[in-house]
């Protein structure tokens, strides 16, 4: 009995890591989509609302089901506007500069700097919340931003100038996320991850049509039929399938584990913008990643519990910078 019940957990562990590798996956898929879009036309205005608007039902489609399964209280109209706020910085905001940031740099570089998010969460906790930092902290710090500089010099060489205006709005999206997921640690024990993620993608949604109204009323109407495809791609397994996976992987092997399995999130987009879009690995961007996620590897091991608790499981539905729309 007891042999069965083991080889159950070990099933258990082998699928939450398969499912945790998966889903890292599928989310770096989203620069090389956007890249591909970009080379038909569209603009970051459009790509982000068409990816929220295809992306929305789905969202609600997994409250729908959640809701079945489990009563939710109701929401006060303080939370209503604090998830209304995150749902602007963590999910709008934070993925327009994104996606305006790959105009100018590789996805390679562009996953690289998403992946320090979890860094930028240390450093506002530490100035802003007076948190401590420890010293092995400080210098997963120092390494991980080395590794950034790395590949940096190696963008700069083959786009120019451009490639620091690139860093930076990406940069400045990883803080808008790192303010999302600072944010949401007391929201999502209260209101819960599910929805805390539908009503803050609702949100988003609604920004991006206000964005795109404002910018172009008829842009999402217009387009090749290249981009609806790839936005629905984008919103459909690179968005929300994803989600899902880093989700059941959480509940079944605990946060640390799934943001050790991120690690497969910048290797894969360096590996499939050598495919999809041609561009060059170097052993200049390996050295800077190898730095990265060396850097990501030592905060995570430094925060380990021994054993995942339930709050723990509950936080770290933002591990992925994953998040999960960027």
């Amino acid at each position: 009995m007891q042999s069965v019940s083991e080889a159950l957990r070990h099933r258990r562990y082998v699928y939450g890591l398969l499912m945790a590798g998966l889903g890292s996956v599928l989310f770096s898929g989203k620069a090389i989509l956007v890249k591909i879009a970009f080379t038909h036309g569209a603009n970051a205005e459009t790509l982000i609302a068409l990816r929220m608007l295809m992306a929305l039902p789905l969202f609600w489609g997994i409250y729908w089901w959640q809701a079945r399964r489990q009563a939710m209280s109701p929401l006060t109209v303080a939370d209503q506007v604090k998830i209304f706020f995150l749902g602007f910085m963590g999910y709008f905001f934070s993925s327009y500069l994104d996606f305006l940031g790959l105009q100018y740099i590789s996805v390679g570089l562009e996953r690289i700097i998403l992946y320090l998010t979890p860094t930028i969460v240390l450093l506002i906790s530490y100035f802003a919340l007076n948190k401590s930092i420890s010293r092995l902290q400080w210098f997963a710090l120092a390494v991980g931003y080395l590794g950034v500089i790395v590949v940096f010099i190696q963008d700069a060489s083959a786009t120019g100038s451009m490639a620091l205006l690139g860093m930076l709005l990406v940069f400045a999206s990883a803080c808008s996320y790192a303010v999302y997921m600072i944010g949401s640690g007391e929201m999502v024990r209260r209101v819960g991850s599910v929805r805390l993620v539908v009503y803050a993608s609702s949100a988003s949604a609604l920004f991006s049509v206000i964005q795109i109204l404002i910018y172009e009323p008829t842009a999402v109407f217009v387009q090749a039929p290249q981009i609806y495809w790839l936005s629905l791609i984008n919103a459909s397994l690179c968005t929300v399938i994803p989600m899902l996976l880093i989700m059941i992987a959480i509940n079944r092997i605990g946060s640390p584990l799934v943001a050790q399995a991120g690690v497969l999130g910048p290797v894969s987009t360096l590996l499939m913008g050598w495919v999809f879009l041609s561009e060059p690995i170097t052993w200049i961007q390996i050295s800077g990643m190898a730095l990265v996620i060396g850097a990501m590897w030592l905060l995570v091991r430094n925060d380990a519990p021994s054993k995942p608790s339930g709050q723990d499981k509950e936080k770290s539905i933002n591990l992925e910078r994953s998040d999960p729309l960027n």
